[in-house]
Parts: structure tokens; C-alpha cells; sequence
């Protein structure tokens, strides 16, 4: 590839923001008081935005960088530098590609021209003539962190907050280097566990010193002096003072490598497959990258990386995953449709937790650690306080184990969480939620004794997932106070609320529970006041098609995996066992209560139930699955079996014919919403793009509703 063609391509983007390169030359500062021993070039990369917009990597932007590169290296021949670092703006070395332009390109030669003009740009980083380092003072993504990779050596600070190779979740594969680089950095299998199973569970990232501890990094320094740190560090580097950690592998490959080599790919293959059902094609090309390119030279491998991305930028599932993370997740969910002024929101500087049991256990310990505020915990008797307490405190103390707390901040968590058996502790509080028994009139009961108590302005919320709120508020003497506040569990983990308005819940109430969701670092999405909201409607809908089969007759294993092709997080049986029968149960029966026979309640589950069976299936040391035949003794069934090609399409046209009946209803404010709550509350696969972009590309939209829920896609 010409230079002439870089420009062609960047040509193509003239409204890219920018990341500029700034270089500036600095004296290094000599070793044990020697004098400076040269000139030293600095790179900054900076899109002259504030830390709300991270810098990026678009064609023009590779364009800058690179030629800013190969005048560095016509300086070091010159003999004018003894180095070159690269660092970035304050907060963030570089976030990635740009996926605004990515996604906009419009052919595969395009997309062969991006993937080969990041290798050209970051090669010439590893080929200056002298030393190269990369400073990584903040969030490094993707070809972010790649362009460390590709240095001779790196600094990273403790404080940055966010590097990974994520391409993987976003429908590519690392290809600007990080799949031949990294696993001869830091081993095989610790690359796999950075490209895949970080990336792949909910895009989990590396802290600095997270980094440093896998051999990412050659040198760990504190942000309040970071540069100074790198620099002088950079300095006895050059020396010859320092000697940075050797690669973990080596090349040729020896037989103790190569063997951890096929380990680590078997490793990735298994969690593919369990995470994925080997339905998503960007995890299979980074493992076929890696199984391959275990005897490669760089020159191949970077070869079949620019060929790997080529191909993945112009698939389908790369379109819809960049509607799902860049439109959705990164940018719907900022922008909550239908959330009032935040202006209108009240302080919380006093949280109540009405309950003490395990859920109610997680709410306090996020509001303690998120909000910073006290929180008290009520229950029946003193036992039930204790016990929910202490369950608090000893998850702090795992996470003070697990070195995610100080002792300080542990310490200060655990003396915000305190228990009462008198909900007059909540006299003052600012926000109060009920985690108690999924039964209407209980929570009547809870909110009226709370409300008797606490001032006017005290927000209430519930955390029910299926009951009505507008039931609830029915008997308040502020009913415009009561918000729906639906966490999915585990608290702790899962990103997604929804926010639930009642007929009579005010503005100030619910900007307030949108402003404590933001606080809990937590994506909101305002629903109707409708049975179950959006996630468990869905999900108990397609659940309940499942179980139907099931109870007609149709085998099992053709139920449980009737779906793969949706590449589902899990199973419908083993979600099942994990929300637990007796919890899909009741909600299934509000449901049926609510809509009618579109919910099938099942009676084998039932019966399940009854004999106190948690779940479906019982593995064999072999790790095969069936159903123990005391099990099936219990059950019963008709003699209308599907297939998985049946199922699967009647699936399709359940869930297209539930969410056409929402978006009637006027749950959400479009299907956007629906998408998002399905992919941060249910796992929903990115590389489908969205739950309602699937239905309308297999056809169920139309099939079922005659119209697509995207007609201009």
C-alpha cells in the first residue's frame, strides 16, 4: 500500500475529530546527576476536546501520527534524539478507533486500507532507530493499548482506570498488532484472557496497576508525577540503567511454550463456545488468528490481522454491534429518553433500605460505596438487622482481600451501613427503598408505615420487577413520590435500571431517581408502568414459548438449544435454574395474570417446584446432561413436539409480537430502549445489534406486525 492511498482513505473522513500529534522536544535529565544526556521527543496525542471525548483513531488522525513517526526517524538519523515517547491528553492515552468512521466505510478495500494503514503508522513506532516508549497515563482501548505494544517499552500510571483490547465485544479482532504482540509480551494465556474473556464479559478492563502485574507495562508510576516518573525513567533506560521485564515467550516458540500455546487456544475455544455458541464471528477470528499464528513471523501475522479485519468490517454483525455499543450504549444511554431536567432532581444524603436480606444487603453496600452516604437497613427482629449488616461488611472485606478497597475507604464503607429494627431511622433519610417479599400488599403496608415516618419530600421507590406500581402509590398520601427502581441482580454487576413512572409519580421524583441511578453508576431507562416492564416481559415471553414445547412433548435438549443460533448468554433451562423456578414462576403468573395465554404457566414447572427440584438437568462426570428419570417421573407431556428450526422461528415471532404490543402500549419511548434494556439487563449478544434489528433481519417483524421496528435501516 502508497502513501497515496493513506491519503485517499483519509480523504474519505473530512469530518473526523481530530487526535492530533504534538511533539515537543525535552531535555532528559541525566542519570545520578550527570547532565542531560540528549534530546528526548514526546508525542501527545490530543483531540483538543475536554475528558468528556475521549481521543480517537480515525484514518487522518493515523495519517498525523504517522508522519509525525518517520519525522522523528529522520531525526534519529540525523542524530538529533535519543528517543521518542508517546503519552496523551490528561485521562487518556487514546480509546480505540474511531467506530463514527469504521462503520461508515463503505467497501472492503476501504476497510484493507484502515487495517494497513494502523500497521504501517504503529510499525514505524517500532522501527524509529532509537528507543521507543509509550507512556499510558490514562484509559487505553484497542488500537490504544496496541500502540503501546508496538513500543519498545512502557510506563503505565496507577491511575489509569480502563485498558484492554476489547475488539473481540465489539465485532473485530485486535488488528492493529495486539494478536501477535501480546501473547509474546505477557504468555498466551493471559492474552487470552485480555482479547476473549475480558472482552467478552461485559467488556471488562485492566487497571494500571492490574496491567503491570501481567507484564503490559515495564514501570509503574503515580499520576500526581507521572511524566516526570516516565521520563526519568525513560532516562536510565537509555543508560542502560534499567533493563525492562524479558517477553514471556519466546521466539521460535520452545516446547514448554508451544504447549502453553495450544492450551491457552483450547482454553479460548471452550469459553467461545460456552459464552457464545460459537454464533459470533469476531471471538472465532481471534482464536483462529492465534491458533494459526503461533509460528508466524510478525510480517504474516500482521498480514492475516489487516486480512481478519477486512473481512469483519464488512459483516453485518460488525454494523449491528456498533449500533448496539456506539448508538445504544455509549450514546442513547447518556441521553435517557424521557428523563426530566436533572435540575429538578433533590440531594440524597441519606439512603433507607426497607429489608435485610440478601438483595437488600446489595442495595445498601452500592448506595454506601457509589453514594458515599449513610445507609440504614430495617427489619422484623434484631437477628434479621445483624445478619444483613454483617453480610455488608463481609463483602467488604472480600473486596478489601481482592485489593479493589483501601482499608481506609473499607473502613469507611462499613461505618455508612447501620441496622435498625425501628424504621424511625429513616425520619431523615432523602431516598427509601423496599426490598421485601414479592407480594402486593406487603408492600402496601411497607410504604405506608415508611411514609408515616419520613418527610415529604423523601423519595420512595421499589425495587419489584413485576408487581404494579400504580398499585402500590394507590393508598399514599403522596403518591407522586413513588418511583420504580428495578435493579437486576447481582446489584453489584449488572448495569441496567429501569426506572418505572407511575400515572401520579412527579418530575422531582423521578429526576431524582435518575440522578441517584447516575450517581450508582448505573444506565437508566424510564418505563411505563406496565407488568414486568421490558427485560422479564421479554425474557418470561420467550421462556414461556420454551416451556410450552417442553410440555407438549418436544425432547429437552431440543427445547434448551433450540435458541443457539440467537448465541443467548445461557440456555432458557439453565436461566431458569439460575433465576430459580419458584421466582420465574410467580413472575410468569403476573404475566399470565396480565395478558392472557401468551404466557404459558407451566405445569411441569409446578411440579418441579412441589418436590423442591432447583433444576432441570444433572451433569454427569463426563459433563454430559440429562434429566434424572425421578425427575421425569414427576413430569407430563403432550404429543405435539417441535424441532429447533419450529421453535426457533415461533420464538422469533413471540418476542416480535411482544414488543409490538409494548411499543404500542407506550412502555418505552421506541424500540432503541427495548434494544438497550435487553443488552444490559439480559446480556443480550452485541454482535446481534439490538433484539429488535434481529427480528426485523430474520423476518419476524414483518411476519408478525407486517412492518419492521427500523424501516429506514
Amino acid at each position: 500500500m502508497s502513501a497515496q492511498d493513506f491519503h485517499q482513505l483519509a480523504a474519505l473522513f473530512p469530518d473526523e475529530v481530530i487526535t492530533h500529534s504534538h511533539v515537543k522536544d525535552i531535555a532528559l535529565p541525566g542519570v545520578d546527576g550527570a547532565p542531560s544526556a540528549g534530546t528526548f521527543a514526546l508525542i501527545t496525542l490530543d483531540n483538543a476536546l475536554d475528558h468528556r471525548r475521549p481521543s480517537t483513531l480515525g484514518p487522518n488522525t493515523l495519517v498525523e501520527l504517522g508522519t509525525a513517526l518517520q519525522e522523528q526517524r529522520e531525526r534519529a538519523k540525523r542524530g538529533e534524539i535519543i528517543g521518542v515517547g508517546v503519552t496523551g491528553k490528561p485521562y487518556f492515552l487514546v480509546a480505540g478507533a474511531d467506530l463514527s468512521a469504521v462503520k461508515s466505510l463503505k467497501d472492503r478495500q476501504s476497510g484493507l486500507w484502515m487495517a494497513q494503514l494502523g500497521h504501517d503508522v504503529y510499525s514505524t513506532l517500532n522501527d524509529l532507530g532509537v528507543p521507543s516508549f509509550v507512556f499510558i497515563n490514562g484509559l487505553a482501548l484497542g488500537g490504544g493499548l496496541e500502540i503501546a505494544l508496538n513500543a519498545n517499552y512502557r510506563t503505565v500510571s496507577t491511575g489509569a482506570g480502563a485498558l484492554g483490547l476489547p475488539e473481540a465485544f465489539l465485532g473485530l479482532v485486535p488488528g492493529w498488532g495486539g494478536v501477535y504482540l501480546l501473547p509474546r509480551l505477557i504468555g498466551p494465556s493471559n492474552a487470552v484472557t485480555v482479547m476473549l474473556e475480558n472482552a467478552l464479559s461485559n467488556n471488562r478492563t485492566l487497571s494500571g496497576p492490574a496491567a503491570y502485574k501481567l507484564g503490559i507495562a515495564d514501570a509503574l508510576f503515580e499520576p500526581a508525577d507521572f511524566l516526570e516518573q516516565s521520563l526519568t525513567w525513560a532516562a536510565r533506560v537509555l543508560a542502560g540503567e534499567e533493563v525492562s521485564r524479558p517477553n514471556a515467550v519466546s521466539e521460535p516458540l520452545s516446547e514448554e511454550n508451544s504447549a502453553a500455546w495450544d492450551a491457552a487456544v483450547e482454553r479460548a475455544k471452550k469459553f467461545v463456545e460456552a459464552k457464545t455458541s460459537n454464533a459470533a464471528p469476531a471471538p472465532a477470528r481471534v482464536i483462529e488468528l492465534l491458533e494459526e499464528g503461533k509460528h508466524f513471523t510478525k510480517a504474516q501475522s500482521f498480514a492475516a490481522e489487516d486480512e481478519a479485519l477486512a473481512d469483519l468490517m464488512a459483516t453485518p454483525q460488525f454494523r449491528d454491534t456498533v449500533y448496539a455499543f456506539l448508538d445504544l450504549v455509549q450514546k442513547r444511554a447518556k441521553r435517557p429518553a424521557g428523563a426530566p431536567d436533572a435540575k429538578l432532581a433533590r440531594p440524597v444524603t441519606k439512603v433507607g433500605v426497607v429489608g435485610a436480606g440478601m438483595m437488600a444487603g446489595q442495595f445498601a453496600l452500592l448506595f454506601a460505596r457509589q453514594l458515599k452516604v449513610p445507609v440504614v437497613m430495617t427489619d422484623i427482629d434484631a437477628a434479621r438487622v445483624d445478619k444483613g449488616v454483617g453480610y455488608v461488611h463481609g463483602e467488604v472485606d472480600k473486596l478489601l482481600a481482592k485489593g479493589r478497597l483501601s482499608q481506609d475507604a473499607a473502613n469507611r464503607t462499613k461505618a455508612l451501613v447501620t441496622g435498625s429494627v425501628s424504621k424511625e431511622a429513616f425520619a431523615d433519610a432523602d431516598f427509601v427503598i423496599e426490598a421485601v417479599f414479592e407480594e402486593l400488599n406487603v408492600k402496601k403496608a411497607v410504604f405506608a408505615e415508611v411514609e408515616a415516618i419520613v418527610s415529604p419530600e423523601c423519595i420512595l421507590a421499589t425495587n419489584t420487577s413485576s408487581l404494579s406500581v400504580t398499585a402500590m402509590a394507590a393508598d399514599l398520601q403522596h403518591p407522586e413520590r413513588l418511583v420504580g427502581f428495578h435493579f437486576f441482580n447481582p446489584v453489584a454487576v449488572m448495569p441496567l435500571l429501569e426506572i418505572v413512572r407511575a400515572p401520579k409519580t412527579d418530575d422531582a421524583a423521578l429526576a431524582t431517581a435518575f440522578a441517584t441511578a447516575k450517581a450508582l453508576r448505573k444506565t437508566a431507562v424510564l418505563v411505563k408502568d406496565a407488568a414486568a416492564f421490558v427485560v422479564n416481559r421479554v425474557l418470561l415471553r420467550l421462556m414461556a414459548e420454551v416451556s410450552a414445547a417442553f410440555d407438549e412433548g418436544t425432547d429437552a435438549h431440543v427445547a434448551d438449544n433450540a435458541l443457539r443460533p440467537m448465541g443467548l448468554p445461557m440456555t432458557p433451562f439453565t436461566l431458569l435454574a439460575m433465576v430459580g423456578i419458584p421466582v420465574a414462576q410467580h413472575v410468569t403468573e403476573s404475566l399470565h395474570a396480565a395478558f392472557g395465554e401468551r404466557f404459558h404457566v407451566s405445569a411441569n414447572q409446578q411440579a418441579l417446584i412441589d418436590a423442591g427440584i432447583k433444576g432441570l438437568w444433572e451433569t454427569a462426570p463426563d459433563g454430559s446432561v440429562s434429566i434424572p428419570a425421578s425427575t421425569l417421573a414427576l413430569l407430563s407431556f403432550g404429543n405435539s413436539p417441535s424441532t429447533e428450526q419450529e421453535l426457533l422461528l415461533k420464538t422469533q415471532d413471540a418476542l416480535a409480537e411482544e414488543i409490538g404490543l409494548m411499543l404500542a402500549e407506550g412502555v418505552v419511548a421506541g424500540p432503541e430502549d427495548i434494544d438497550l434494556c435487553m443488552i444490559l439487563g439480559a446480556g443480550w449478544p452485541m454482535h446481534l445489534g439490538g433484539i429488535t434489528p434481529y427480528l426485523d433481519r430474520v423476518g419476524a417483524s414483518e411476519r408478525v406486525n407486517g412492518k419492521l421496528f427500523h424501516p429506514a435501516a
